[in-house]
C-alpha cells in the first residue's frame, strides 16, 4: 500500500476517534462481540491459515491462539463496562471540598504491528484489549504468515469500517510508512533488533510505545525436580509450535547430579509426545521460511546431538532436538534459538547460575523445577526477567488475571485482561473542587498564621 493511502486511513481513523463515536462503553462491547461471533462463524478458515503458515493441528491452534482469543474477548466483554468508570481517589485534607477521581480514557489512535509465530493471537489479542480502551487502531500483521494475515484481514473487513479499523498488509516499506505517521499509541510484538527501530520512530513524535519481546529464556531444574513430570512439561513448552516461541525455554541448566536422568526423560517424552519419527507427524509443525530453517540449524552441533538432529528442508520440518555438552560458548548460546533445538548446560552450586543470569539481559520468561521452596525463592526474588513458571512452562501467559510482558531487553508494558486495558488507556487524574468553601492560604499576601497552616496539613 502507498504511504499516501495509509496516511488516508490514519487520517480518517483520527477524525472519527475526534467525533467521539469510540467513547461509550456500549459501543465497545457491541463491537467486541461482533468480533467474537466474526471469530467462531470463521474458526475453520482461522485453523487452515495455521497450518499453511506454520503447519499448526486444529488442537493447537486454538489451545494457543482462537481459544486465548476468545477468552480475552469474554473477558473484556464482561469487564469493559466496569474497567471504564471512573475511580475514586483519596483527596488530601488540604484540598477540601474537593472529590478526586481517575478518569480512563482511550489513547486515540492505536498502531499494532504483530510477528508470524503466533500471527492470530498476537495480532487479535491486543487489538481486543485496545477497542475495550475505546481506540481506533491500525493493524499490521507480519509478512512471512500470508494466509493468516490475509484471513485477519478479511475477518476485520468483516466486522469494521477502516475508520475503526483497518489492516495494512506488506512488508517493509509499508511498516516504514507506518512508523512514519504520527499515532497516539503504538504496541509491538518482535524481535529486540526491530523493537528498537519502532522505539526510535515513536520517539520523534513522543509516543509511547509497548515493546513485547524475547530472549534466552532459561530453565532451571534442581536435584529435588521430579524429573519426569519436569521433562514432559519441558517437552511441552520448548517444542510447541516448533519451538518457534517467545516464551519457550530457550535451554535448560540442570544440576550435574541428575543431568543424566533428566536428558533419558526428556528423550522418552520427545518419543510419547510426538512419536519415533517426528517428522512425519502431521500434527508437528513447520519452520516459518528457509531462511529461519537455515539459521537453525546452522545452530545445531552434529558433535553434541544426544537426541533427534533430523532436518527435512522439503517440508522445512527439524526434529527436536537435544543438544549436550553445551556451554556459553557454542554457537546456540550466542541467540535467541526459536526452534526446535534445546542445549543443556549443568550446573553444581544455584547461587552461580543466578549471579552468572544477573549479569545478562532480563529474559523474556524463566522456569524452575524444584521442590525446595527456598531454591526456589531464592531464583524468583534475585533474578530480573517479564515473568515465569515454578514446575511448569509458559502457561503463566495464558491467563486474563494476571499482566503479560518484558522488562528490560524483552521489553516493556505488559497486557492481558486489566493489565489490557490499562496498556491502551491514559488515566486522567481529575480533581472537582466545590465552589462553597475557598481556604485563603494559598493566596498572596502570605501570612504567618497560614504558613503554620501549611505546615501542619503538608508534613
Amino acid at each position: 500500500m502507498e504511504s499516501a493511502a495509509i496516511h488516508e486511513i490514519l487520517e480518517k481513523q483520527r477524525s472519527y476517534f475526534h467525533s467521539g463515536a469510540t467513547l461509550a462503553p456500549i459501543f465497545r462491547v457491541e463491537q467486541l462481540r461482533r468480533l467474537k461471533n466474526t471469530i467462531k462463524s470463521n474458526e475453520e478458515k482461522i485453523n487452515a491459515a495455521l497450518r499453511e503458515d506454520l503447519g499448526k493441528s486444529a488442537f493447537e491452534g486454538y489451545m494457543c491462539e482462537v481459544g486465548l482469543v476468545l477468552e480475552e474477548l469474554r473477558y473484556m466483554i464482561k469487564y469493559a463496562y466496569g474497567l471504564s468508570r471512573s475511580r475514586t481517589a483519596p483527596t488530601p485534607l488540604h484540598q477540601f471540598a474537593a472529590k478526586s477521581y481517575i478518569q480512563p480514557e482511550p489513547y486515540g489512535n492505536v498502531l499494532i504491528m504483530s510477528p508470524w509465530n503466533y500471527p492470530f493471537l498476537l495480532t487479535m489479542g491486543p487489538l481486543v484489549d485496545a477497542l475495550a480502551a475505546g481506540n481506533t487502531a491500525i493493524i499490521k500483521p507480519s509478512a512471512y504468515s500470508p494466509a493468516t494475515s490475509r484471513v485477519i484481514q478479511e475477518l476485520i473487513g468483516q466486522c469494521y469500517g477502516s475508520e475503526y479499523v483497518a489492516v495494512i498488509t506488506g512488508g517493509r516499506a509499508e511498516n516504514q510508512a507506518l512508523l512514519d505517521g504520527k499515532f497516539d499509541y503504538i504496541f509491538f510484538t518482535g524481535s529486540q533488533a526491530v523493537g528498537k527501530v519502532v522505539m526510535e520512530k515513536a520517539a520523534r513524535h513522543l509516543t509511547p510505545v509497548t515493546l513485547e519481546l524475547g530472549g534466552k529464556s532459561p530453565c532451571i531444574v534442581d536435584e529435588t525436580a521430579k524429573i519426569d513430570l519436569a521433562a514432559k512439561r519441558i517437552v511441552f513448552g520448548k517444542f510447541l509450535n516448533c519451538g518457534q516461541t517467545c516464551v519457550a525455554p530457550d535451554y535448560v541448566w540442570v544440576h550435574d547430579s541428575v543431568k543424566e536422568e533428566l536428558v533419558q526423560a526428556i528423550a522418552r517424552e520427545i518419543r510419547n509426545q510426538f512419536g519415533e519419527s517426528p517428522l512425519e507427524n502431521s500434527d508437528y509443525g513447520k519452520i516459518i521460511s528457509k531462511k529461519h530453517f537455515d539459521r537453525i540449524c546452522s545452530l545445531i552441533d552434529e558433535n553434541k546431538v544426544v537426541f533427534g538432529g533430523k532436518t527435512e528442508e522439503s517440508s522445512l520440518k527439524i526434529e527436536p532436538t537435544v543438544l549436550d555438552g553445551i556451554s556459553w560458548n557454542d554457537a546456540v548460546m550466542g541467540q535467541e534459538i526459536f526452534g526446535p533445538v534445546l542445549p543443556i548446560l549443568t550446573f553444581t552450586d544455584l547461587k552461580e547460575v543466578v549471579s552468572d543470569l544477573q549479569q545478562k539481559d532480563s529474559p523474556l520468561a524463566l522456569y524452575i523445577f524444584s521442590r525446595h521452596q527456598p531454591s526456589v525463592d531464592y531464583v524468583t526474588q534475585h533474578v530480573r526477567y517479564g515473568g515465569g513458571c515454578v514446575n511448569d512452562t509458559i502457561i503463566h501467559l495464558a491467563t486474563t488475571a494476571m499482566g503479560f510482558g518484558g522488562v528490560g531487553a524483552s521489553g516493556m508494558g505488559s497486557y492481558h485482561g486489566k493489565c489490557g486495558f490499562d496498556t491502551f488507556s491514559h488515566m486522567k487524574s481529575i480533581v472537582d473542587k466545590k465552589n462553597w468553601l475557598d481556604l485563603p492560604m494559598r493566596y498572596q499576601p502570605y501570612k504567618k498564621i497560614y504558613e503554620k497552616l501549611l505546615r501542619l496539613f503538608l508534613r
